[in-house]
Parts: C-alpha cells; sequence; structure tokens
C-alpha cells in the first residue's frame, strides 16, 4: 500500500511539475520565479486515496446480488406494437477485490444469440453508483449515474446511450427495485423529443 501511495503521489508532482514548467515561460519568453508554488500535500492525498480504493458497506450490498439469476427480458417498442419477451441468465460477481460488480448476461433476443456485461460502481470519492453497459447488439457504451433510495430501495440512475438512428446521445432513465434477496426489477425509459417513454424492463430471479 505505501509503495502504491508514493507511486500515485509521484505521478501527482509529476503532472504539478510539468504543469509549472509550462507557466514558467511569459509571452516574452523570459523566466518568472516558481520557488513559492505550492507543493502537493502527499499526507492528504495518501488518505484521500486510501479512502477511495477501499471497499465499503455499500459494496457489500452490492456483492450480497452476486450469482446467478434467470432474467425475463420485456422490450416495448410501441403502442401498435405488443411488448417482446425475451429470456436470459445472468451472473453477477465482484471483481478486482470487491470493488465492482459485473454482470454478464446470455440468452437469446428476437432469435439470436445475445450476451451482455455491466459494470457497477459506487465511486466512494462521488457517492454516486456509475454504470456501464455493452453488448453484442451494438457498438456503443451506455453510461449512467445515480443514487440508492433506502426507503423504497430502489436505484435510481440517469445517463446517456446511442440513438442508432441519428447517431446521437439520448437520455437513458433507469430504475432498479431490489424486491427481496432473490427478486429484483429493472425498468427502462428513453426520453426522445422532449417526452419520456418505457423502453424496457427486466425481472430477474435468483437461479436455484
Amino acid at each position: 500500500m505505501k509503495k502504491l501511495m508514493m507511486s500515485l503521489c509521484c505521478l501527482a508532482l509529476l503532472a504539478t511539475a510539468c504543469n509549472s514548467e509550462k507557466k514558467d515561460a511569459t509571452s516574452d519568453g523570459a523566466k518568472v520565479d516558481t520557488t513559492t508554488t505550492s507543493q502537493v500535500d502527499t499526507a492528504a492525498m495518501n488518505k484521500a486515496w486510501a479512502a477511495y480504493m477501499t471497499p465499503g458497506d455499500t459494496h457489500k450490498m452490492m456483492a450480497a446480488a452476486d450469482g446467478k439469476w434467470n432474467a425475463e427480458i420485456t422490450m416495448y417498442y410501441s403502442s401498435d406494437q405488443p411488448p417482446s419477451v425475451n429470456k436470459a441468465v445472468c451472473e453477477n460477481k465482484m471483481i478486482l477485490g470487491g470493488r465492482y460488480q459485473q454482470s454478464t448476461y446470455k440468452g437469446s433476443f428476437e432469435g439470436m444469440p445475445f450476451e451482455g456485461i455491466n459494470t457497477l460502481a459506487y465511486d466512494n470519492s462521488k457517492k454516486i453508483y456509475v454504470s456501464t453497459w455493452v453488448d453484442n447488439m451494438g457498438t456503443g457504451v451506455m453510461y449512467l449515474e445515480g443514487t440508492f433510495d433506502v426507503a423504497t430501495k430502489t436505484m435510481n440512475m440517469k445517463g446517456k446511450a446511442t440513438d442508432v438512428v441519428s447517431g446521437k446521445d439520448i437520455t437513458i432513465r433507469e430504475t432498479m427495485k431490489f424486491i427481496d434477496d432473490n427478486t429484483q426489477q429493472m425498468e427502462m425509459f428513453d426520453t426522445k423529443d422532449g417526452k419520456e417513454v418505457k423502453t424496457m424492463s427486466i425481472s430477474l430471479k435468483r437461479a436455484k
């Protein structure tokens, strides 16, 4: 840990030195005195980084969902089309020393093989959850941030994904309700032309 902190401090000091060199020269090439440049407080940095990198109670809560789950994925296309229901299996596991949860989905989607990977993080510094999603049905990354409502046991996330038609970002809202230890319900909403519509839901049951 001590060696890691010293390495991080060295990187920070190097960055500070590079920035100082850029600011040493004035417009006419003259040098200015930089002896009063503030030094990085290595003790404070070490303490902050240790807190940032150490898994806490929130990460333990995330780990409680580790294991295999059966997923029923429902897609909502439009009011004149019936929802499409697809099946998948999800496996959750904490990775990188219990700092992140990786969820791997495998199943079928509209008759085609389907694979997707979600990474969930809790950023100790920002005090927010961060989620990314990639799958074999696209080439982009969906990015969400949010918080957890203890009273309703619901994770509320917002972020961006790619609109495949326009190539532009669209606003995504996602909720994940932890109904009990063995049941979860996710709902996703897109905002297009200023209107929010439900596009997907996933019912998750812990596999026995």
